[in-house]
Parts: structure tokens; C-alpha cells; sequence
């Protein structure tokens, strides 16, 4: 093969021009996390097709977490939004922690708060006295769930218990037959009571160990028919990829004796950035519930993040049995709840999760709406977008389901094109502008961010839209305004027509004959010295009924320059007119 120079041209990019250098971080200090062996894996091939068993935990890991913790009327405001979206288990706080939480429980008890079919979760680490007080908290409850843990990772057991393995296992029987005997000494016949425990720092557990403890508190428990225990396999901190989190609670739905009977649940945590990934895949494992906090609160990262859960499986046609149709109301509670604002890039929640920027995006975005009301309009009387599967680009849900209006879908800045300035207008007020209209007022509107900056409201694109192609009484620019116009027709077609109208301050009537309407007002404009000729004509209703009005666009050749004007106008033959006058008049500012 011959070799050839190519002289002047620039040196082609190669692998190694991508080499990537090592960083000199101490990545000696730090070990990769322990694989699973279970090369028959089957949650790859498995789909989450119903919503899990949810657990808000809001009140306790959530709250623990924040720089300054609710107030009980705070507590009570989250507690009240997480009945209404529907939340059936909530954990409600650490009783035994100190009095606010224990006084938090006993209010939404005697108080009646607590709805029938929702149980209350309260936790407490295995000493006899915080069980005590922590089963004492719910006396009167109607459904109630105490939530032991003990750590059982290597490190803890060797730095923070310094006990071995089976002192540790000791601690959760010993602290499953404590919270029974409380609770059967102290709550009577009115409470469903029910039991979870947690082998705290699971992932990082050894699994034949995260086993033999989970086996060691059933042998307390004794779940069977009737008599569930849940079973809490928490990602405390989150160590290893979502893969080898599925694996794991693969591995132990697997191997736990008295399946049928046990709730397997997740508690995934962000370290990683990947709770959310890490919960769904658990779930494809064998997992029946999942706990976390909306919005993702909770300890250093958070935890799992139940709205972007919840409507993950909205997104792809699964109820999540939990109501998100008012997502600017649930995060307008958790901040003041939280005093902690939601980042405006959030899942689902965020200021700008639905807002496009991008020309491209906008141009795709507003195509989408248009094909969709299309494809209704294609089907029948009485069919609308809402009968339709969504198929609009950018955009994963319809925003109006999560209460969002179509207004900020839409945001123009420096970035945008025509079509998200095409979408605002037609959104906002009924204007559906041609295409090469909208590339010639983007051109006005990109020429007003290039100059000021920032974004262009949706107002203040309107403002400049009626400056630039709508004079009114209140900003009457230009050389002509029309007062009034009559037409005939002849046996052989030819248009007459008269307009009176103010030019250039006087009052004037003009006249002029055409195959039509416009084609005899262009014959009338040039009687006063103005060159015109007719482009492009396009027209629609902006409303319906016999009130309805129409916009009529028209794009001009005037005196060698090529310009767009718009008319509206309950008559369409007046609109027309008003439409030649506004290129008309563009022309001569």
C-alpha cells in the first residue's frame, strides 16, 4: 500500500491523542466492593410490572438528616401530604431519641390523625430500655410496625462493638424477643402489630452472615401465614454498582427459609449517585418494598428518591399507587417541611425538568404537539390527546399530569430558535406562524438576547411581537391605518375594492381591481407610489364558534425587500387586508 502526504492539513486525532494520565490520588487507600457469585442470575431478564409495598421515612431518616429538624408542626404538615399522596406505611419517628419524636407519635395517635388502612413505623436500636419506650409510643395505635436494627458489617463489628460475629447475632434475637414482650405487656387488642428488622450496613455485610442473623431473628419470630415479618436489607451506605446491589438481594431471596412469609425490602442510599437504579434492580431481584424519602432526603447524599420512583413507573404506564398529579404542591410542602429547596433540574419536579431552552429541542418539542393533536383530530369526534399514547419529543410525561401547565415547557434565551418562539405564541395566543415567519421574528427575538442577555419571557416576547408586526391605538407606527373596506365582483370575476384609510396622517381612500381581495388591494397600493407583491398566504381560526376570529399571515415582496405581516380579525377578507398592511408598514419603519 503506498503512503501519501497530505501537506498543509491538519494532523488527524489518534487513540493515543486521548491517553488518559493518572490522577496521583491515593487510590491505594481505598478496596473495590465483594462480587456475588450467582452465574444464574434471572433479574436481567426480569421487569417491574406493579408498583412495590412503598415506606416514606420522611419523618425519621429525613428528619435526622436536616441542619435544622422539623418542628412538629412541621412533622405534622409532612405526615398529613404523605396520607394524601397515599403513602400506606410511613416511619414516623426514633420515640426513644428524645421527647419530640415521642410526643410526635402520641399526637398523631390521640389525635386520630392516622388514617385505618396506614401504618405507623417507629424505630429503635436493640437496647431493653429504648424497646420499652419506643413500644410505649404506640399504645392506642391501630397498625404499627417497631423497626429494629443492629450493624453487622465487618467494621462495626471491629471498631465500633468490638464483638464478634455471634455476640452480634446475639443482639438482634435478644432485641426481637424484647420488642415481643413489650409489646405484648403493653399494647392491646385494638393494635395490629407488626415487626422489621434491619441488619444495618447490609451491603457491606457478608452474605452468609446478613443470612444466618436474618434466620436467627425468623427463629424468634416465627413468620407464617398471617404472621409477616419484613425484613430490611439496607444499602446504609451505598458501596458497589446497581448490578451487584440486584445480586445481592437476589442471592437472599433465594436462600431465606420461610420466604413466602417475609418482606423483603429496600433501603438504598446515593453515595454512589445510583440509589435509584440500585432499588429498581432490587425489585427485578425479588424485592417486595421499598423505603426512602421524597425528593431524596436523608443522611449525606439521601436516600432513595420515592417521587422519582413513583414516577418511573408512572412514565412507563404503571400505576405507582401514590398520587404525584400535584408536584409543585408535595415539593412546596417538603421544602418548608425540610427547609431545603429542590434543585430546579430534579426528576419530574424541578422549575426546569420541562422547560426547553435548545432551538432544536423546541423546534422537536412543538412538532410533537402538533402531531399529536393531529392524531386525535385523525381519529375522530371526541377523541383527544389525553386518549393517546404520549409520543412527544423531550418531554417523558405530559407535564399537565403532574399539575404542570404548558407555559414553561417553552423558555426562550440566547440558545432558542424559532420553534420554541413559534410554540409560545401559539400556545399562549393562538398564533400558528408559518415557517419562514417564525425564522424571521427568531432573527428579532435572538437579536434582543444577543444584546440584553438572559431569558425572554413569554410577556415580553409578546410585547415584541405586537411592536414588530401589530400596531395598535395605544403604539400606532407605520404609514397606513385601515378604517374600513368594501369589495364587489363583476360577471367576470374581477375584484374591486375600497379602502379608506388614514395614510401618512390623512385621511385617504384608495382604490384598486384584482382576481381577488389582496390582489386588488396591492392594484390600490400602488397608486400611492408602494411596490408590493404577493408571496405566500396562509390563514386559520383562533377560536371556534361564530365569534370566532382569524389570523391571516402574508409574506411580501415590497420594494425588492421580502417581509411578513399578520392580520386579525373577526372577518377574514379585513384580516388579510390588515395583514398586507403590517408588511406594508414594516417595510417603511
Amino acid at each position: 500500500m503506498s503512503q501519501h502526504t497530505f501537506v498543509g492539513r491538519p494532523t488527524p486525532i489518534t487513540n493515543a491523542t486521548h491517553t488518559q494520565q493518572p490522577s496521583g490520588m491515593p487510590i491505594h487507600k481505598y478496596g473495590s466492593y465483594e462480587q456475588v457469585d450467582i452465574p444464574d442470575r434471572t433479574w436481567p431478564e426480569a421487569r417491574v410490572t406493579k408498583a412495590p409495598r412503598w415506606l416514606s421515612t420522611d419523618l425519621r431518616d429525613g428528619n435526622q438528616s436536616l441542619i435544622d429538624p422539623m418542628t412538629p408542626a412541621r412533622k405534622r404538615e409532612m405526615f398529613d401530604l404523605l396520607v394524601r399522596m397515599g403513602y400506606k406505611e410511613i416511619e414516623v419517628g426514633f420515640p426513644s431519641s428524645g421527647e419530640t419524636d415521642f410526643n410526635f407519635v402520641r399526637s398523631i395517635i390521640e389525635e386520630g390523625a392516622i388514617p385505618d388502612d396506614v401504618t405507623i413505623s417507629v424505630l429503635t436500636q436493640a437496647r431493653e430500655d429504648l424497646i420499652e419506650r419506643t413500644v410505649e409510643s404506640l399504645i392506642g395505635a391501630k397498625r404499627a410496625t417497631v423497626h429494629l436494627y443492629n450493624a453487622t458489617a465487618p467494621t462495626f463489628r471491629r471498631v465500633v462493638f468490638r464483638g464478634s460475629k455471634e455476640q452480634i447475632k446475639q443482639i438482634a434475637v435478644d432485641g426481637t424477643r424484647l420488642v415481643m414482650e413489650y409489646a405484648d405487656k403493653l399494647l392491646g387488642p385494638e393494635t395490629v402489630f407488626g415487626y422489621q428488622y434491619s441488619p444495618e450496613i447490609f451491603t457491606d455485610t457478608e452474605l452468609d452472615f446478613a443470612l444466618e442473623v436474618c434466620e436467627a431473628v425468623c427463629d424468634v419470630w416465627q413468620p407464617s401465614e398471617g404472621r409477616e415479618i419484613i425484613l430490611n436489607l439496607p444499602a446504609t451506605v451505598e458501596r458497589s454498582t446497581p448490578s451487584t446491589h440486584a445480586d445481592r438481594f437476589e442471592w437472599m431471596a433465594r436462600n431465606l427459609t420461610r420466604r413466602a412469609h417475609i418482606c423483603i425490602s429496600v433501603h438504598p442510599h446515593n453515595d454512589r449517585g445510583t440509589a435509584v437504579a440500585a432499588a429498581e434492580l432490587a425489585l427485578m431481584a425479588g424485592a417486595d418494598r421499598i423505603e426512602g424519602c421524597l425528593f431524596g432526603q436523608g443522611e449525606r447524599t439521601g436516600n432513595v428518591d420515592l417521587i422519582t420512583l413513583g414516577m418511573n413507573l408512572f412514565s412507563q404506564g404503571i400505576d405507582p399507587q401514590i398520587d404525584f398529579s400535584q408536584i409543585d404542591e408535595i415539593r412546596r410542602t417538603s421544602e418548608y417541611c425540610n427547609q431545603m429547596e429542590v434543585h430546579p433540574r430534579h426528576p419530574y419536579a424541578g422549575d426546569l425538568v420541562y422547560t426547553a431552552f435548545s432551538g432544536s429541542h423546541q423546534d422537536a418539542i412543538k412538532k410533537g404537539f402538533d402531531a399529536m393533536e393531529a392524531d386525535a383530530a385523525a381519529q375522530g369526534p371526541g377523541v383527544t390527546v389525553d386518549d393517546l399514547e404520549w409520543a412527544v419529543p423531550y418531554l417523558p410525561i405530559d407535564p399537565k399530569d403532574v399539575g404542570r401547565s404548558y407555559e414553561a415547557v417553552i423558555r426562550v434565551n440566547s440558545q432558542s430558535g424559532k420553534g420554541g418562539i413559534a410554540y409560545v405564541l401559539k400556545n399562549d395566543h393562538k398564533l400558528d406562524l408559518p415557517r419562514r415567519m417564525q425564522i424571521e421574528f427568531s432573527r428579532i427575538i435572538q437579536a434582543k438576547t444577543d444584546s440584553e442577555g438572559g431569558e425572554v419571557t413569554p410577556s415580553a416576547i409578546w410585547n415584541v411581537f405586537q411592536d414588530e408586526y401589530l400596531p395598535n391605538p395605544d403604539n400606532p407606527w407605520g404609514r397606513i391605518q385601515l378604517r374600513s373596506g368594501q369589495t364587489t365582483t363583476d360577471k367576470d370575476g374581477t375584484d374591486t375594492l375600497t379602502v379608506e384609510a388614514v395614510v401618512d396622517g390623512a385621511e385617504t381612500v384608495l382604490d384598486g381591481t384584482g382576481n381577488g381581495p389582496i390582489s386588488a388591494f396591492f392594484d390600490a397600493l400602488a397608486g400611492i407610489g408602494i411596490d408590493a407583491r404577493l408571496l405566500d398566504y396562509t390563514e386559520h381560526t383562533m377560536s371556534e364558534g361564530a365569534s370566532a376570529v382569524a389570523a391571516s399571515y402574508i409574506e411580501c415582496a415590497i420594494d425588492g425587500r421580502v417581509l411578513w405581516g399578520i392580520g386579525i380579525d373577526a372577518n377574514t377578507t379585513r384580516a388579510s387586508l390588515k395583514a398586507v398592511i403590517s408588511a406594508v408598514n414594516r417595510a417603511g419603519r
